[in-house]
């Protein structure tokens, strides 16, 4: 199997653009960031929240609460994806019950890792709402989960791949179309 890379889906600037219409756009939903905690999907989603967290500080100057979730025991393929998969910390310092909870991820894909984060939030308590926030919808839903934000949709093949990089993590910010080619 080889990886090709096709090209940029999105580059610095139309991240940010993205992820600063996002934060306008949760912000104009919830008439304000009263009651509002942000909650980002480790690895790459927690970056992105991060900065959505900054943004809507710096728009309505209010810090709202801010957690990271670790999926990893939740997936319903947690015994399929590795031998020793690697699990992450979970940090939710504050209570969810009543609360709108906007959750982000950097691509939605078949929609699994949504249900696991959902499954996981509910063992913090029971939010008033649970919103959705994702950097790329790529399509291919095999749940009936729907983002309620979305930076950008990238109609994929399945033989596709959207590779998310963020500097907090991979020293650059681009989003990157790849190509998978079984050599068989």
């Amino acid at each position: 199997m080889t990886i090709k890379e096709k090209g940029t889906v999105m580059d610095e600037i139309q991240i940010r653009r993205a992820l600063m219409r996002i934060s306008h756009e949760i912000l104009e939903r919830n008439s304000g960031a009263q009651n509002i905690v942000i909650i980002g999907i480790r690895k790459r989603g927690d970056s992105l929240a991060k900065r959505i967290k900054g943004q809507i500080k710096d728009i309505e100057s209010v810090d709202i609460p801010f957690g990271v979730l670790d999926i990893t025991l939740y997936r319903d393929d947690f015994t399929t994806i590795d031998y020793k998969p690697i699990v992450g910390k979970t940090e939710i310092p504050f209570d969810v019950t009543g609360k709108i909870v906007v959750l982000i991820d950097d691509v939605l894909y078949t929609g699994r890792t949504v249900r696991a984060a959902l499954d996981a939030i509910v063992d913090f308590g029971r939010p008033k709402e649970i919103q959705l926030a994702v950097l790329v919808d790529r399509g291919h839903r095999e749940l009936p989960i729907r983002p309620d934000y979305i930076g950008k949709n990238v109609p994929t093949s399945e033989n596709e791949l959207v590779e998310v990089r963020v500097k907090e993590v991979d020293g650059e910010d681009r989003v990157i179309l790849k190509e998978v080619k079984d050599e068989n």
